[in-house]
């Protein structure tokens, strides 16, 4: 259970800041009431109407008494980041752009397809990792976005998506994990930033994502995508049992080290310890998937191929092959496609399930590895 949350402001003198509910996931939003001397049972029934309903006001909470009401007015919000540019590409594929406070922005994507709609949603203000083939990475490194802010991504797109999760005439929800009832049915945390250098709002943001009384999403169509920050990876198999994808777009040392540099301080075989670890147990409610950008003349070779099957040997996952998506300042450009098919059929043979994703949203800046948003860079990586 969290500790009593500080952030609780009781008039004084000056106006007090208001605390967000929107990124408190059950557990925090229970000891929120308790903090202010309420049931701990309202939690449930602000959570429905926060993120099944997107309510943002608590007057509209007609199950919540007045008094209540009234003094959740006073001392919190619902606030979400505020949708400043929306841009759709030919194949369907929306962007959105996000300002936070302090003059940054963010970026968040939605993808829609016959039989699912998948957003991809950003977890920090930039990334500090500096993957050569990334465009977020060249944008430099502000600061972690707020577990408001993360599942605010969500809580807005269904807003502008004009998602409803099925409901009766009293406004009754049922089954929640109704998939074909909804626009938005997975969501993959591989937008700006690392999630795993930010744990604790990613893993709370994740919570409301799964959360039966929020958005009711089953833990295989949420994925965490990360480059492999190990400590965090360890920490989180006892946090948030969820779907993983692993950067990883080489199949050693040599080539990482060039093109990940974190890779110089979690090397391949200490990673994929940790993936095993992460594994280790139940692993129907997850999966795990390999992502490998293919760069020519990089990563692409037909003994890259065979590296990669060999070192993935005994690992429970899927592969998936990217074209690189160029952008400006990038000294990269993507494998040909027959280079790619050919890389695919030797890791098939192999016995793998693998993929050639298709770039989506590539004429709007969108596609894997194009979002920039704006950063205020603090990590004076230009300099």
């Amino acid at each position: 259970m969290p500790q009593a949350i500080e952030q609780v402001q009781f008039m004084t003198h000056s106006a007090p800041k208001k605390v967000n509910l929107l990124g408190m996931d059950l557990a925090h939003l229970k000891a929120f009431f308790t903090e202010i001397g309420e049931k701990p049972f309202r939690a449930v029934q602000v959570l429905k109407w926060i993120h099944q309903f997107g309510v943002d006001d608590f007057s509209q909470m007609t199950n919540v008494s007045q008094l209540l009401r009234e003094r959740l007015s006073d001392i919190a919000e619902i606030r979400a980041p505020e949708i400043i540019k929306e841009q759709k590409a030919s194949d369907g594929t929306t962007k959105w752009l996000m300002r936070l406070d302090g003059g940054n922005s963010i970026e968040t994507v939605f993808i829609p397809e016959d039989n699912r709609g998948t957003l991809c949603i950003s977890s920090q203000v930039g990334c500090a990792l500096d993957c050569g083939f990334c465009s977020t990475a060249k944008q430099g490194f502000n600061r972690n976005l707020s577990s408001a802010e993360i599942i605010a991504q969500l809580w807005v797109a269904r807003r502008m998506l004009n998602e409803r999760i099925p409901e009766d005439e009293q406004g009754v929800v049922h089954n929640p994990q109704n998939e074909s009832r909804r626009a938005i049915t997975n969501v993959v945390l591989m937008g700006m930033g690392e999630p795993l250098l930010n744990f604790d709002n990613v893993v709370q943001a994740v919570h409301l994502m799964v959360e039966d009384n929020a958005y009711g999403l089953s833990k295989r169509r949420v994925t965490i995508s990360t480059a492999g920050v190990v400590p965090a990876l360890k920490r989180l198999r006892e946090e948030c049992d969820v779907s993983l994808a692993l950067s990883l777009h080489a199949p050693n040392n040599a080539i990482r080290d060039s093109i990940v540099p974190l890779n110089k301080k979690y090397p391949i075989k200490e990673l994929l310890e940790a993936c095993r670890y992460y594994f280790s147990g139940d692993t129907k409610k997850k999966q795990f998937t390999i992502e490998y950008v293919m760069l020519a003349g990089v990563n692409d070779s037909l003994q890259n191929a065979r590296e990669l099957a060999a070192l993935l040997r005994r690992l429970p996952c899927k592969i998936n092959l990217i074209p690189f998506n160029p952008f400006e300042q990038s000294a990269f450009s993507s494998s040909k496609m027959q280079t790619i098919k050919q890389f695919r059929d030797i890791l098939q043979k192999a016995g793998y399930i693998v993929m050639i994703r298709k770039t989506r949203g590539e004429d709007i800046d969108a596609a894997c590895g194009q979002l920039a948003g704006k950063v205020k860079d603090k990590s004076r990586r230009k300099h």
